[in-house]
């Protein structure tokens, strides 16, 4: 419990859920909410939930986060300060004498108390040209930091709150505010990341859009049990989409890495994790997801993987040139253009050759990779490109293949 809080205080109280199913069901009805509240599909509701559900765990994470360096006797610097931490803005306020009480002193839910008994829009004025604007703008103040910079990135596309009313958007803050994370407990972690995988395969579902992010995850934990990453290794996936083979090496990683230690769990948080994706919408989700499986610094790229082109590169500042595994399912069918095709050796518009010779350019020498390819690739012999990417990827050693 955060420090200056008191039991059983404010509003709509965190509680415990009693297991998966009634965590799961309780993130569902907050998507029922957000159904009927102009986010319709899985494309507009996911989105809108991942930066609320974010936001929360972070404030969970913050408390828990102060209290161990206070009982260190060091200095907290948190990634948020008031007026634009959950239990500022969004958690329910509660004029109880034993109402809970923020780390600084004031009630929680003080501002959304302000903003709710002022004018009409006063509420969604505050969050969509004060809150949402400076969690974009984090990655840009001097000596952000690296957790600021994820920040930033997973509210990059979050121009406004989605929602309709504000008395919706307060029914949806109710109900997260209700759920209790309980921020290093593996137990609710593994939950939340679940049931996170639930939302994310809503968006991958059969005639959405989202398929082209979304591989389906036994796929995913059989090709990762069989190239079977270890911790220490680097392991990246050049087009990561919602960050699914990523999220799932680390869940691997720790089931079978033996008895953790501080030193290993910080490889795992910090220096494991690296990828690339282009896509304005995939992106932050992946951030986010990334972090709801524990990985507290991922590393990935925004832009164009094959042509370089960058929308933001600040969380892969320090990344290694080479990589010990490489897992992977690039886009099929894609045509690119001049400027994708100049670094490869073996020119082609097929986004998926493209992509198996920027694998090769990345593996380490002795490296591993899985990688879910068509089999195109194999048995094309109607094209130059096919015929010696496919030849170069079993036979050569030049890009570190192996």
């Amino acid at each position: 419990m955060p420090k200056g809080e008191k039991k059983n205080g404010g509003g709509a109280a965190a509680t415990g859920l009693s297991g998966p199913q009634a965590f799961n069901q309780a993130v569902w009805q907050i998507c029922d909410v957000l159904r009927r509240s102009n986010c319709g599909s899985a494309l507009q509701y996911v989105p809108e939930l991942t930066w609320i559900l974010f936001l929360r765990v972070l404030d969970e994470q913050e408390a828990i986060d102060r209290e161990e360096a206070e009982a260190l006797g060091l200095t907290y610097a948190p990634a948020l300060t008031a007026p634009y931490r959950w239990q500022d803005w969004a958690a329910p306020w509660s004029d109880k004498p034993d109402a809970s009480t923020t780390t600084d002193g004031r009630p929680i839910g003080w501002k959304r108390r302000e903003l709710q008994e002022g004018k009409r829009g006063e509420y969604f004025a505050f969050v969509n040209r004060e809150l949402l604007p400076h969690l974009r703008g984090l990655r840009d103040q001097p000596g952000a930091t690296p957790k600021q910079k994820v920040m930033s990135e997973i509210m990059s596309a979050i121009e406004r709150v989605r929602i309709d009313t504000e008395s919706n958007f307060a029914d949806v803050l109710d109900r997260v505010h209700a759920l209790r994370f309980a921020g290093t407990d593996t137990q609710h972690q593994f939950m939340l990341s679940q049931v996170y995988e639930g939302l994310l395969l809503k968006m991958g579902e059969k005639n959405s859009d989202g398929g082209q992010f979304y591989t389906p995850r036994e796929l995913i934990r059989a090709m990762i049990r069989t190239v079977n990453p270890r911790i220490g290794q680097t392991v990246c996936d050049p087009c990561c989409g919602t960050g699914g083979f990523l999220a799932e090496s680390a869940e691997h990683m720790r089931a079978r890495g033996g008895e953790l230690t501080t030193d290993t769990l910080d490889t795992l948080k910090h220096r494991t994790f690296y990828g690339r994706e282009k896509d304005n919408l995939a992106y932050p989700i992946a951030l986010a997801n990334l972090m709801l499986h524990g990985i507290d610094e991922p590393h990935l790229w925004h832009g164009n993987t094959l042509s370089k082109q960058t929308v933001y590169g600040g969380l892969w500042e320090g990344a290694p040139e080479r990589f010990q595994v490489v897992l992977t399912n690039p886009p099929f069918g894609g045509k690119e253009g001049k400027e994708a095709q100049g670094p490869f050796p073996f020119k082609t518009r097929a986004t998926q050759v493209l992509f198996v010779q920027y694998v090769m350019q990345i593996l380490e020498p002795g490296g591993r990779c899985g990688i879910v390819l068509d089999e195109g690739l194999l048995y094309r012999t109607n094209e130059e490109a096919f015929v010696k990417t496919s030849a170069s990827s079993w036979t050569s050693t030049t890009y570190g293949a192996s």
